[in-house]
Order: structure tokens, then sequence, then C-alpha cells
């Protein structure tokens, strides 16, 4: 209640009209919830008083577009993403609650004096879960996920980059919603860079200013593959930082029942076959795990096989690593190190099953 009051303030003192009726109407909400029930109608009334005579918007459906091209800077989303899809470590998605009950709590926060900063910086190798994160975050919060165009934000123009990301911070300042830039590190690199034009270090001046005036209902999530470019003063300007890495043992097991949960198989009950597919599936990404496994799935439902056994999923695990099966010998030695049986190969694969034993019997005399 005290940042609908506070954003309320702002919007007076800025002059701007529709920020004080968005969240007006947001502090309405919150007293009828908690049983003022008089005091909510009053403050409705005047909201609604004050609209008459004025063209009515949705608070989303006009949104920014770069003046050169006119294409639109951001995309609107409500994600629907279920918590038992989000695998990862279980520091890391103790580190997400965190954040998310900081957000959830800012107004008492903010009654006891604690500065609010609701920014989020995720990093890591690409593939391992920063867009999920992202909206799973607006699943939980329940607010729209604004998500940065660079095809549109990255104006020819230099100048007008600057202007198109003042243009995305006004726009997420007068609704409550989550900002996300992507590929972060596009708009915010080092500005010591000798490489760089002055242009482009006032392009991060511009973020970094606009990113410390903020509002603290809304939330800013940026995600990058490449931290070690980011200047360090952005770095000071997220309240918190996680690094998203590639799955561990662990994890990847985790990712395999869920995602052969799909369809029926003769894996994820067998603790040898899935210990050695986490084995084989060593160095994945998660996005490359779920590829990986509906690959497989896509190919038994085309070709009607009842059971999905370990064979289909390494062959699509080869084929993922190498892209093509020039040496046959070496296809049968990865099939059978990771536990792939001989009759699996041999109807499977279409391997003869004379080739597939002696292939194996060399292994065994190695």
């Amino acid at each position: 209640m005290y940042t609908e009051i506070v954003k309320i303030i702002e919007g007076g003192l800025q002059g701007d009209k529709e920020k004080v009726q968005n969240y007006a109407n947001v502090l309405a909400n919150n007293l009828e919830k908690e049983g003022e029930v008089s005091l909510s109608k009053k403050i409705r009334g005047i909201v609604e008083n004050r609209r008459k005579g004025l063209t009515s918007l949705d608070s989303f459906a006009t949104k920014p577009v770069d003046t050169e091209s006119r294409m639109e800077i951001v995309r609107i989303t409500t994600p629907q993403i279920k918590k038992e899809t989000i695998i990862l470590s279980k520091y890391v998605e103790d580190e997400i609650q965190a954040f998310i009950d900081f957000y959830e709590n800012r107004d008492n926060l903010l009654k006891a004096g604690i500065e609010v900063s609701n920014s989020l910086l995720l990093y890591g190798p690409p593939g391992c879960g920063k867009t999920t994160v992202a909206q799973y975050i607006s699943t939980i919060t329940g607010l729209p996920l604004v998500t940065a165009r660079l095809d549109g934000l990255i104006s020819s123009l230099l100048g007008s980059t600057a202007k198109n990301i003042r243009k995305i911070f006004d726009y997420v300042s007068k609704r409550e919603c989550i900002l996300f830039l992507d590929e972060f590190d596009v708009i915010a690199k080092l500005r010591d860079d000798k490489n760089e034009l002055g242009e482009l270090k006032r392009v991060v001046n511009s973020l970094i200013q606009n990113i410390d005036e903020l509002s603290s209902d809304s939330i800013l999530i940026a995600a990058t593959n490449h931290h070690e470019l980011l200047d360090p003063a952005i770095w000071r300007r997220f309240s918190k930082v996680i690094t998203l890495e590639k799955p561990q043992t662990e994890e990847v097991g985790r990712l395999l029942e869920l995602y052969l949960s799909n369809y029926h198989n003769s894996i994820v009950d067998n603790a040898k076959r899935m210990e050695q597919l986490e084995l084989a599936l060593k160095g994945f990404s998660h996005s490359d795990v779920k590829t990986t496994i509906n690959n497989a799935i896509k190919e038994a439902i085309i070709k009607r096989k009842a059971v999905l056994n370990s064979c289909d999923v390494l062959k699509e695990i080869y084929f993922h690593q190498y892209h093509n099966i020039e040496n046959e010998d070496q296809f049968i030695r990865f099939l059978l190190k990771y536990g792939a049986t001989h009759r699996e190969i041999n109807e499977g694969m279409d391997i003869p099953l004379r080739k597939i034993q002696s292939i194996s019997k060399e292994i065994k005399e190695e």
C-alpha cells in the first residue's frame, strides 16, 4: 500500500495523469481487500470523475516504437510456467524464491525504512534457463513480462538507441510489470572499451540513469551470456545477481524424468540406464537436454514405437554432438559405452547383429 501512495505522489509531481490513475486503482483494490470498502469506493469515484471526457486506453495497448524504423521495441506476454519445469540447483532455486519474496514483501521493507530495488541479473552459458526464470517470476508475481526487442531497440542512429531505452523505461514506469532485457551486454558494455564509439558510451550512461529511476513496483531482469563485457557500474545496479550454469548430474536426472514423462519408456524406472544417460548428457545445457529428449520422442511417435528405449535417446545425443555419423564403428562404440543393448542397436539402428557383437568383443579385449 505504501508503494502505491509513493507512486501516486510521484505521478502527481511529474504531471503524469495515467500513472496517478493506474496506481490509484491499485490502491483502491488493495484497500478493498483489507476491508476498507468506503475509502476504496471514494478513491474509485475520484478516478472515474477525472476520466470523464478523456480517451481511455488499455495501459499496455500503445507500445513504444523506434522513430527511425517504426518497429515496436517491446513485446508483452503473460507467461504460465510451472514450478516443476524449473530444474536448477537447490541453492539457485532458493535465491530465485528469495528474490520473489523480496518483491512481494516490498511494502513491509519500505515501512521498515529499507531501500527496495527489484533488479535481478542472470548470467551464464546459452540455454541454461535465463528466459525461463524471467517467465517463471512473471507467472508467480502475476506481472506482465515486457521484453525489450533488440531488433527495434538498437537503432542505426546511435543517438536514437539512447532515446529508445528512455522510451522503454518511461513505458514500464507507468504500470506494474517486469522489464526483461535479454542479451543485456549489447547495451551495457564497458565504457572504457577503446573499440567503442563515444555515442555507445552515452547509451550505457542513459541505461544506468534509467535503471536508477525505475519504480520499485516493477521488476527489472537482465540476462547475458557474456557477463565479462558488462560495465562495472552496471553490476552495482542489481540487488541480486545469479549465475545459471549447465546442469550437474542430479539436475540432468531430474530433467530426464521431466521430459521422458511425456512418453512411455524403459528408462526412468531403471536406475542403471538413468545413470548411463546422465553421463552421456554431461556438458549439455538445459535446452540441449530438452531438445535431445523431444527429438527422440518425436521420432518414436512417427515410427509408432510403443516404448522409448536408451538407444533411441543415445542416437539423438550422438547427433547433437557430432551432427552426423561419419564412422559407424565409432557410433556403435558410443551406444554400447552408455548402455544400449545389442538388440536395441540391431532393431533400432538396423545394424547387423554380427557387427555389433564384433565391436563389443573388441571393447572387452581392450
